[in-house]
């Protein structure tokens, strides 16, 4: 997948529970997928993934105001998504891909098989626009912004 592509649709549910369908945002936002492998892994507890997304969460106004949603999507189950939004209480929602599927065809998997860290920037026309596969944390919320605005 390269910039300037379609956006595959996908749906999936949010840390809610209510379904989420990519192609729902045509020709009315910008939308912005942040993969990232699981919110709690061996030798990287939740508290270090949230300090990964904090660049991105104080961000999160500056994206709101460019016309754009966010979503971070991992294979976490929705509980375990709802619970991680709620005790870090993080402002955007959170998708759960159990089955792999737009992680795998997004990100792609790493060798245990969960989704690469990475950020795809889709237009409002649903095409990919910018994407990110090397994510400096501490400013990864200032370039999706630069993206955003570069639309």
């Amino acid at each position: 997948m390269q910039e300037r592509d379609e956006a595959p649709d996908f749906e999936l549910q949010d840390s809610n529970g209510n379904t989420v369908k990519l192609s729902s945002f045509r020709g009315q936002k910008n939308v912005v997928l942040c993969f990232y492998p699981k919110n709690h892994l061996f030798a990287c507890p939740s508290k270090l993934v949230f300090k990964n997304a904090k660049s991105t969460i104080d961000a999160y106004p500056q994206i709101l105001a460019l016309n754009a949603v966010l979503s971070a999507i991992s294979v976490d189950t929705v509980e375990d998504q709802k619970k991680f939004v709620e005790e870090y209480n993080i402002p955007y929602l959170h998708l759960s891909d159990p089955k792999k599927i737009a992680c795998k065809t997004y990100a792609g998997l790493n060798l245990v098989g969960l989704a690469k860290r990475s950020t795809f920037i889709i237009n409002k026309e649903g095409k990919i626009a910018k994407i990110f596969r090397n994510i400096d944390v501490d400013s990864h919320g200032n370039e999706i912004v630069a993206a955003l605005k570069n639309l």
